[in-house]
């Protein structure tokens, strides 16, 4: 009987994050926070960079790790893209800020923002957590000017994540052009 109980508890751990996170339609949570660019901390708000236009917000659980190394490296070759199709990118985690200073400048190569969020705030308002830890899972998400979310994906491969939210963007960059 135990033993059924706890391979339930693990299937339910395991499937949670996949179905919590915030889904398209929804309004992105608005925060400020500590974010550091090349090793230089400034004060993050959501609301101001969306002033700018789409925000990329990616979550990972912990910066120097293999796959979130492996991600922050695809995001950096990336950034000028985004860039030119007006994209914020930021990427949060539990990390402190002296760990995400190093972290910013090594692998996300002084290319884009990582932001702290240490108590779990965050990550806990857009349903990133990573099971029942205080670490983020890897969950991206596309958040128009608007504040909709108009794309999240979550997989802890840290593979597919800038390919599909340039996809998403390019396809809502298309969408919006015609409304136009």
């Amino acid at each position: 009987m135990w033993r059924s109980m706890i391979l339930g508890l693990g299937c339910f751990a395991l499937a949670s994050p996949l179905y919590a996170a915030l889904k398209p339609g929804a309004q992105a949570p608005d925060f400020t926070t500590q974010a550091t660019l090349g090793g230089k901390p400034f004060t993050f708000s959501l609301a101001d960079a969306l002033k700018n236009g789409p925000v990329v917000l990616y979550f990972y659980p912990a910066a120097f790790t293999k796959g979130c190394t492996v991600e922050a490296h695809e995001f950096a070759e990336a950034t000028d893209k985004f860039k030119a199709m007006g994209v914020t990118v930021i990427g949060v985690s539990h990390d402190n800020i002296d760990v995400l200073n190093k972290f910013s400048v090594s692998e996300c190569r002084s290319k884009f923002a990582v932001a702290s969020d240490a108590d779990a705030k965050i990550t806990k308002a857009y349903d990133a957590n990573l099971f029942f830890t205080s670490y983020s899972n890897r969950t991206s998400y596309v958040i128009a000017p608007n504040g909709a979310i108009i794309y999240e994906y979550t997989a802890l491969n840290p593979d597919k994540h800038v390919e599909n939210t340039m996809a998403a963007i390019t396809g809502w960059q298309a969408e919006h052009r015609k409304g136009s």
